[in-house]
């Protein structure tokens, strides 16, 4: 028996009996005074993953006293629960037939016998891989020619590395040298990368339909002044290929390589510790090591939503400040009746902040959810182009849509 630091006594209580899973219906202790205390003993008789076995767990009844001597040398142990206790158990039994790890240490039904445990590991090997040590990690690297950055090399160290972590970013170091050199160097590209290799795939989708859908806007817009008013037109497309970068990459899944470090001390060490643990995403799939719990995916829309309004007012400041400058340097050498009032600056911006902030989170919060939803499906993994096409197809509809709002938003808000 021991003490420990916080004051509980820790004690092992070895069962001699030959039948291992009964219990005697009292137990005698030996106790010494030391000082008045409150003592509650729980004991657990050991478990076996085998179905067959009996499960006993017994509770001893709790004391107060001064003097440990005032309770005697017994106490009664009482039943809480027993899974099947008909059950005859072989008095001629050994531990031979425990399933325990050699340290007293017997590990939780499902991982040998099918339990929900090991269902869930074999779902995380079937679709992450085998968890591969240091060692085989490095023979995987050199075999392909492949030195791993210092964060994965201690990852495996550590913890070890999924397989289809490792897999992936070999395929990216055999890539061209561009993206060799990008995701080994930029931890928040490759990571993003390892956890969806479609990543860039939708970075450019999102930049193409914008620019597109923008470009034949303003075509519209402007007219015939279009070519007089290029500048205009290249200060929102250059604002608006930054806002469309920082919208799928704050949303997209990313590995957590090894373990994840906490901040300690500082004004905000709880909140940046409470920040990493969010998901990426309200609706980002679990992978192994990696849960969520609901008050966490709402949390994220809301963290997401202030990340969104502090990129839409400061794109709306440069991006609205460029083109006000502009178009009264113009006004200075010509003006007419037919010039168009000069948006206000901190309007404009605190109308993208908010816009960014509720619509835009909003509606590619669902389309992150949409397409892994689609990726995840057996028809997308046979046939990947069946993504990508959705990918297309849902972006495209989601910039349409959320043009047509904020023309609307701008209206209302007086601004345009």
């Amino acid at each position: 028996m021991a003490l420990s630091p916080q004051g509980f006594i820790v004690m092992k209580l070895n069962d001699s009996s030959s039948r291992r899973t009964e219990l005697p219906k009292q137990l005698t202790l030996t106790f010494k005074p030391i000082f008045k205390f409150k003592l509650s003993i729980v004991l657990h008789n050991r478990v076996s993953t085998n179905p067959g076995r009996s499960l006993h767990v017994h509770k001893l009844k709790s004391f107060e006293s001064d003097n440990l001597d005032n309770l005697g040398n017994m106490a009664t142990v009482t039943s809480v629960f027993e899974s099947n206790p008909d059950r005859k158990t072989d008095e001629n039994d050994d531990d031979s037939g425990d399933d325990d790890d050699g340290n007293g240490n017997v590990p939780p039904p499902g991982n040998g016998g099918g339990g929900g445990g090991g269902d869930e590991d074999d779902h995380d090997e079937k679709e992450f891989g085998m968890l591969m040590k240091f060692d085989d990690v490095m023979k995987v690297a050199e075999a392909n020619g492949v030195s791993l950055p210092e964060d994965m090399l201690e990852a495996a160290k550590a913890t070890g590395l999924r397989e289809l972590i490792v897999t992936r970013y070999m395929e990216l170091q055999k890539s061209g040298w561009a993206l060799s050199f990008l995701t080994r160097n930029f931890g928040m590209l490759r990571n993003r990368l390892l956890a969806d290799p479609s990543f860039l795939f939708k970075v450019g989708t999102e930049i193409v339909i914008d620019s597109c859908c923008a470009t034949f806007a303003e075509v519209q817009k402007r007219g015939k002044d279009f070519w007089n008013e290029f500048e205009l037109y290249a200060a929102d497309l250059l604002v608006g290929i930054v806002v469309d970068i920082a919208m799928v990459g704050m949303l997209a899944p990313y590995a957590r390589i090894g373990k994840q470090t906490l901040a300690s001390g500082g004004l905000f060490s709880g909140l940046k510790n409470s920040v990493s643990a969010l998901p990426s995403s309200v609706f980002e799939f679990e992978r192994p090591g990696i849960r969520f719990s609901a008050q966490q995916r709402l949390a994220s829309y809301f963290y997401k939503g202030i990340l969104y309004g502090a990129i839409g007012f400061g794109c709306g400041i440069v991006g609205q400040g460029i083109a006000n400058m502009i178009m009264n340097a113009k006004r200075r050498m010509h003006s007419s009746e037919g010039d168009v009032k000069v948006p206000p600056l901190v309007q404009s911006a605190v109308l993208w902040g908010v816009f960014l902030a509720v619509s835009s989170n909003t509606r590619y919060q669902i389309v992150n959810g949409l397409e892994s939803l689609v990726e995840a499906s057996p028809l997308a993994k046979q046939v990947p182009v069946v993504a990508m096409a959705f990918t297309v197809g849902v972006r495209f509809a989601n910039n349409i849509y959320g043009g047509m709002q904020f023309v609307d938003w701008a209206r209302l808000s007086g601004v345009q």
